[in-house]
């Protein structure tokens, strides 16, 4: 089984090795091709006003100067001497939970593979606070991440999807188990702007983390990390709203 893996937090980021080590488990020949920076928040962009370059860190290892979905189509086009039986991305250091996939590098990624036909599958490691940078605690992801990818790896998946894996943020031993929920939607008002001024006097804007909700009486991503589950979400790329087109094509019609 040939495995690629990739992020967006970067080619040097703790979570990628957390990842090698779960894919490893299943299979020798595993490829990495990453970003060369922390990509966070760039959803499914592909870099197009400049030259992307490749660097290669050591054997089957390679970074790539532009976006996760470059590194997905570097991996793809240019690297890899076929094509991968499966593209496992992340393991994020953050929650890519409801709404948040629509920006997250690292499940743009796994769409990037999916959009190529191979099977696709983002992984994320939920904190508690900010500020914690490199420090985040990986535990859940180490102890759980192969009991959670191996039977992916046996299930069949529906073209033009992705599975969506978050792990909570607690001790491995803390961990209640596993939970196939839907996707959840965020108070969007929760979200923060921070301001601040820099050395020189400017003001600037930061956008902040928001919480994650608790939603009672709804089997979605959010209530099962909140609880202590790992979520596993199945997401569509076709986003056609199929409830909405006589009605609309009424609007047009004669």
């Amino acid at each position: 089984m040939r495995i690629l893996l990739t992020n967006d937090d970067g080619i040097h980021a703790p979570g990628l090795d957390v990842l090698e080590a779960i894919a490893r488990q299943f299979s020798d020949d595993v490829w990495v091709v990453a970003p060369a920076e922390e990509q966070s928040g760039a959803g499914h962009s592909l870099t197009l006003g400049r030259p992307v370059r490749l660097r290669q860190f050591g054997e089957r290892r390679f970074a790539v100067s532009g976006t996760p979905t470059d590194a997905v189509m570097m991996a793809l086009r240019k690297v890899l001497p076929g094509k991968p039986d499966v593209v496992l991305s992340g393991v994020n250091r953050g929650a890519n939970l409801g709404d948040d996939v629509t920006y997250s590098g690292t499940v743009s990624a796994a769409i990037e593979g999916a959009l190529a036909g191979i099977p696709a599958i983002a992984l994320s490691q939920v904190y508690e606070k900010e500020g914690m940078g490199d420090s985040v605690p990986f535990s859940a992801a180490e102890a759980w991440g192969a009991k959670v990818v191996g039977p992916l790896l046996q299930a069949p998946f529906a073209p033009r999807t992705v599975i969506n894996v978050n792990f909570p943020p607690v001790a491995a031993a803390d961990v209640h188990g596993i939970r196939v929920v839907r996707q959840g939607f965020h108070d969007y008002a929760r979200g923060s702007v921070v301001e601040g001024t820099d050395p020189r006097g400017y003001q600037y804007y930061w956008f902040g983390l928001h919480g994650i909700e608790h939603t009672p009486g709804h089997a979605t991503d959010l209530e099962a990390i909140q609880d202590g589950y790992i979520s596993v979400t199945p997401l569509q790329l076709d986003l056609t709203h199929d409830a909405s087109l006589a009605a609309l094509a009424g609007r047009f019609a004669g």
